[in-house]
């Protein structure tokens, strides 16, 4: 009997050290700034799960965050400068890395638009597309510097977010991209607006920090990103002390995330205070 009963706890233990990786624990490596291991777990996750669109969708968000970092786009004094962020001067990408990033955007897209074809209100199936649709626009505009070429993959992602709220008020995580559309047409020239049209998005930069805010509230997968988001804008619109305070809850959450550390580091000292 006690071999059975240490048996069966071998087992279980053996059971319990493959399980596949969950996406949300993709998503803290994420956070983390640990892109292998968002890999590692995303590539168990596909073997387990290999007609789900949405973790091809962040393996190209982990390689559009690589990019951003190794380059130095997320670091304040880059985001903080329009003449930085519209510079026509296109940054020199890793070759493989924009490689895999296309790849698995073709994945996620490839499957996610088979999804839609059946079910036209698949929610997984929407925010995968309006995640990768959000991706290309980022990568479009803070890389290659196609910022005018970027809004078309920008109105497709917000119209993806649309169609999911539509279906889902309380599916959170896509009023992310509803607030990134109201903030980015309310930034955009009025002779650029007169043209530019985005489903159910008025360019309200109070209505854009309303769906971010709720977002880092009640969001799921893109809570701390929704997070990063708005001490980005508070840093645009001189508010400093609110942007601190967001990046010290960023930092306590994934402390081994070295932008975090550093940016906050850099505030504090332009702040005269010390660190919490």
């Amino acid at each position: 009997m006690l071999r059975l009963c240490l048996l069966a706890a071998i087992l279980c233990s053996c059971a319990a050290a493959t399980e596949t990786p969950t996406i949300d624990e993709a998503f803290n490596h994420l956070y983390d700034f640990d892109f292998p291991a968002t890999h590692r777990a995303l590539n168990q996750y596909i073997s387990a799960h290999p007609q789900d669109p949405l973790p091809y969708a962040i393996q190209a968000s982990a390689d559009l965050f690589y990019e951003l970092h190794r380059l130095g786009v997320l670091e304040s004094e880059f985001l903080e400068s329009d003449k930085k962020l519209a510079d026509k001067k296109a940054l020199q990408p890793d070759p493989q890395v924009r490689a895999d990033l296309m790849a698995a955007l073709e994945q996620a897209q490839t499957r996610a638009s088979k999804i839609l074809d059946d079910d036209p209100d698949n929610r997984n199936a929407l925010f995968t597309m309006c995640i990768s649709q959000g991706i290309t626009t980022d990568y479009m505009a803070l890389i290659e510097k196609h910022q005018f070429l970027s809004l078309s993959p920008a109105k497709k992602s917000n119209k993806y977010a649309q169609r999911l709220l539509k279906l889902d008020p309380h599916f959170y995580d896509a009023y992310l991209t509803a607030g990134l559309s109201e903030y980015l047409l309310g930034s955009l020239p009025f002779f650029v607006r007169w043209f530019v049209h985005f489903d159910n998005v008025s360019g309200s930069k109070d209505r854009a920090m309303e769906n971010l805010r709720l977002v880092a509230r009640e969001g799921h997968y893109l809570k701390p990103f929704a997070k990063i988001l708005l001490g980005i804008i508070d840093l645009r619109e001189k508010r400093p002390q609110e942007a601190r305070q967001l990046l010290i809850e960023l930092s306590n959450h994934y402390p081994n995330n070295p932008l975090f550390r550093t940016e906050l580091a850099k505030l504090n000292t332009k702040l005269g205070r010390e660190a919490n």
